[in-house]
């Protein structure tokens, strides 16, 4: 028969275990991800601002995916 604690033991270890390769696992997805779809592109932000009325300048387009990169 196995002992009580050793059976509370192994259910925390596989715990513990299965919530840190749960936590890396979907880290790498989430990474693999952002990298095929971007949030935003500079290409899209030109576009936003012609659609606005605005004439972008590449000084803005930098500006506006310095500040959405931070």
């Amino acid at each position: 028969m196995i002992n009580v604690w050793a059976a509370v033991g192994i259910a925390v270890f596989a715990l513990i275990a299965g919530a840190v390769a749960g936590f890396f696992i979907s880290r790498k997805v989430f990474q693999d991800q952002l990298k095929k779809n971007p949030p935003i592109s500079e290409k899209q932000i030109r576009t936003m601002l012609t659609m606005m009325g605005r004439k972008p300048s590449e000084k803005q387009v930098r500006e506006i995916m310095r500040g959405m990169n931070q």
